[in-house]
């Protein structure tokens, strides 16, 4: 769940005093007159959007009607447009005369575009994407849906406003070419081990592979810390995220590294001699959706929401290792989920981030990590 900080700092603003050129003085003036409107825009941007979900019908057969009368809705979320068209095929045969508009979009690339739509009051997208780092942030962007009107158990609802919809764990992958099983790390002081130098590990860069360190008990920061720079020491093979340390992985540059459970299951659908390594323990990294305050299309953003969490939805979300799992380690029914069985196969244990308290924690736990990694980038 890490993670690329998107926040730029705006240069400062020199009110000059006095220019001798008339010229520069109406510059000054336009500019001192552009600072009073984006002073005001800011602050009724602050004043919010306004709740474009307080007149929502609370019944789903009024939202279906009042959805089907917008017509369309856009979901923008980080993911592979033919991952979630499965699921967009049966919302639309569902619900016919709603058109789904989806964008594959980065998460922290999404909070910045939504902040500076919401300030200029022209929102676009209907329902949201949020996790890791994109959480807080989000909280703050979603609009205020009582989801239990819609069909979304309570357990499924995070802090009010964010619905869970999907887990991709993260877990060591190893190439089955080059580790016999017999030999594999077990826990993660296991990869600290003289058999794993010189760059037969690749890991990401943003330490995001660590976020259990913070979730669990018995690991925590000062572990991590202490943890990291052993294993930088090692000299691994950094990438700037999961998604590019699968790679080196399935080409055998790496005998093990960093990865997401879908990739691997991916991958190995497709031939590639890539397994999950059974190493312990990891997070349930949950990602959720939401609707952002502003959204142009809310009854038919509350409908696709509503859908992606019902069973039909969930079971054709995991047949591309993207549904929901239990946040925390719960192998007692895997079912038909492919993730599922995977990780219990490894006999892998996980931990869910369940509070916010959670969430704020990682703001600072990340930096400090990849300090010790040797890759902050500030």
């Amino acid at each position: 769940m890490r993670y690329i900080r998107t926040n730029k700092a705006v240069g400062p603003f020199d009110a000059a005093t006095g220019p001798k050129h008339p010229a520069r003085a109406g510059r000054l003036r336009l500019s001192a007159a552009a600072g009073v409107l984006l002073i005001t825009a800011a602050s009724l941007s602050a004043c919010g959007n306004g709740s474009d979900t307080e007149s929502l019908p609370t019944e789903m057969s009024d939202i279906v009607k009042q959805a089907k009368s917008e017509g369309e809705v856009a979901w923008s979320a980080p993911k592979p447009q033919n991952q979630m068209q499965p699921v967009i095929d049966l919302f639309e045969k569902k619900y016919p005369g709603i058109k789904v508009k989806y964008t594959n979009t980065k998460a922290p690339d999404q909070v910045s575009q939504l902040k500076m739509e919401q300030a200029a009051r022209k929102v676009s997208i209907d329902v949201a994407n949020a996790g890791g780092l994109t959480v807080l942030p989000s909280l703050q962007l979603a609009d205020d849906v009582d989801w239990s009107r819609y069909d979304i158990g309570k357990e499924n609802v995070f802090e009010k406003s964010l619905v869970y919809i999907w887990s991709v764990p993260k877990v060591w992958a190893y190439n089955t070419d080059k580790v016999k099983p017999e030999d594999l790390p077990k826990t993660w002081d296991d990869l600290l081990k003289p058999r794993w130098n010189g760059g037969q590990v690749s890991a990401e860069s943003r330490a995001s592979f660590m976020t259990v360190w913070d979730l669990d008990p018995a690991l925590g920061q000062t572990g991590a810390i202490a943890w990291a720079e052993k294993f930088t020491a090692q000299k691994p093979h950094f990438t700037p995220n999961t998604t590019q340390a699968e790679a080196p992985i399935e080409s055998g540059q790496v005998s093990i590294g960093t990865s997401l459970i879908n990739l691997v299951l991916e991958g190995r659908a497709k031939g590639a001699p890539v397994a999950v390594a059974p190493l312990s323990p990891t997070n349930a990294n949950e990602s959720y959706l939401y609707v952002p305050k502003g959204a142009p299309h809310p009854a038919a953003a509350v409908l696709l929401t509503s859908f992606l969490s019902s069973d039909e939805a969930q079971n054709l979300l995991a047949k591309t290792y993207n549904s929901r799992i239990p946040v925390d380690t719960d192998c007692s029914n895997p079912g038909d989920n492919a993730v599922l069985q995977a990780i219990c196969e490894a006999n892998l244990t996980w931990f869910g981030t369940k509070t916010l308290d959670d969430y704020k924690s990682f703001s600072g736990f990340f930096p400090k990590v990849e300090k010790a990694l040797g890759t902050d980038v500030g």
